[in-house]
Formats: structure tokens, C-alpha cells, sequence
């Protein structure tokens, strides 16, 4: 049976309210300390071109019913067509996003400062997590847990007898982590409020692939169904004006 422990007010004091107050004072300075390191990149023209086109295709794929038959097929012609169609993109001239990446050293340069903008605090903050704080219980949660929690949140603890709803100090460590999100976009903003669990999912990108964009929106234009609205308006206009008048 699990054990009900009385948790000391000086754990709260010096153990979970510092724990917190850390984790946000760093999650504060490191985004201020990678908006520094960031380096304002160049545009690059042919890569500004590619994305207007694939907007202006998803434009022409949204408005196509409201233009004639015969612009929307000359619109998409102009797109899509073999020959020298915007959205075609040769298999030889294809381009290849990690390529680019290593081809290109500032992109390659900005996207290591931002791994060691992650890495470099995390990795200091859990050793001070681990060599100040290790083997507290710091919290409890207040509703009952099932036993595959116990490994998330009691981790430093190897005692079984503990209820399951008791936080380990080291748990709390990781919860705030990969949880302060919501307070992040208080302080930061919306747009700027990036958790530590979106900068891994970042880790592993290489920006926008403009061959596979624009090969999807050729894909889209090819077999979009046109109906031409502008017909149908005359009897809409008529059935409203007569639920009007009734």
C-alpha cells in the first residue's frame, strides 16, 4: 500500500519555488540570448519567387469558379503546362534542402547556434538540478495517477511504496521544461513563445522544399473540378429576393 507522506514547508521554500523561478529566468535569457546570436539572413531571389508562385497558385485554386472557363483553363496552362509551366520543376534542377544546407554556411552556422542555445543551458541547468536537488519530493499532484506515471514522475526516487501522485524534484525539473509554454507566450508573445519540445522538432529541419511545394500545387491545379459560379447567381439572387418578399 502506498504511503502518504507530509511534505516540509522548506522543500516548497527552497526546492520547488526556486526550481520554478530558475526555469523561467532561463527560458527568459536563453531567447534573448538567441535573438542576439541571429543573424538577419539575405533573401534569396529565386527562392522569394518560388513561394510567390505557389501563392498565387493557391490563390487561383481558391477564386478558380469565380472567372470564366477559358481564363481559369489559359491560368492554369500558364502554370502547369511541360514546357516552361511556373509550378514544373525539372527532375535534374530538383533541389535538395540538406544540400543547401551544407552548401550554404551561414545557414549551417545558424542553425548550430541555435542547437547550442538549447543545449548548452539545459545541459548546465540539469547538472545544478541534479547535484543541489536530487532525491526530493517535491510536490503532489492532487487526483490519483495509474502506475505507469511513476517512471515520468518520481524520477530519483527508487521507492515503490510512494503513491504515485508524489513529484520527484528531478521530475519537476522536467515538467517545467516541457510545460511552460503557455506562461512563455504571457511574458514573450505568442510568436515567440517556442517550447523545448518544438526546438528538438526543429533540430532535425532544413527549411522550405520548394520543388515538393511547388509539385504539390501543380498536383492541386491539375485536378481541380471547375464550375463556373457567376451563372448561378442570378438564381440565388432571385431565391433570396423571394424569401425576402414572403
Amino acid at each position: 500500500m502506498a504511503e502518504d507522506l507530509v511534505l516540509d514547508t522548506a522543500i516548497r521554500d527552497w526546492v520547488l519555488i526556486p526550481l520554478s523561478v530558475v526555469m523561467v529566468l532561463i527560458g527568459v535569457l536563453r531567447y534573448f540570448v538567441s535573438k542576439l546570436m541571429r543573424s538577419s539572413p539575405t533573401p534569396d531571389a529565386k527562392m522569394v519567387k518560388e513561394g510567390q508562385v505557389v501563392i498565387r497558385a493557391r490563390n487561383l485554386k481558391a477564386g478558380a469558379n469565380f472567372i470564366p472557363p477559358k481564363s481559369f483553363r489559359a491560368r492554369r496552362f500558364y502554370f502547369s503546362n511541360e514546357e516552361n509551366g511556373l509550378l514544373h520543376v525539372p527532375k535534374d534542377q530538383a533541389s535538395n534542402p540538406q544540400a543547401q544546407m551544407f552548401s550554404d554556411p551561414n545557414m549551417a552556422m545558424d542553425m548550430m547556434k541555435k542547437n547550442l542555445s538549447m543545449i548548452i543551458p539545459q545541459t548546465l541547468t540539469f547538472a545544478w538540478v541534479n547535484f543541489f536537488f536530487s532525491g526530493f519530493v517535491a510536490a503532489k499532484i492532487p487526483f490519483p495517477l495509474t502506475q505507469r506515471f511513476r517512471s515520468m514522475l518520481q524520477n530519483g526516487i527508487d521507492l515503490s511504496t510512494v503513491d504515485v501522485s508524489y513529484v520527484s524534484s528531478r521530475s519537476w525539473y522536467f515538467l517545467n521544461l516541457f510545460g511552460l509554454r503557455g506562461l512563455f507566450s504571457l511574458i514573450l508573445g505568442d510568436e515567440n513563445a517556442i517550447d523545448d519540445t518544438q526546438r528538438m522538432m526543429q533540430m532535425g529541419g532544413f527549411g522550405f522544399d520548394a520543388s515538393k511545394s511547388l509539385s504539390a500545387e501543380k498536383d492541386g491545379l491539375d485536378i481541380i473540378q471547375h464550375e463556373w459560379a457567376l451563372p448561378r447567381f442570378e438564381h440565388r439572387a432571385e431565391s433570396v429576393l423571394r424569401k425576402l418578399v414572403q
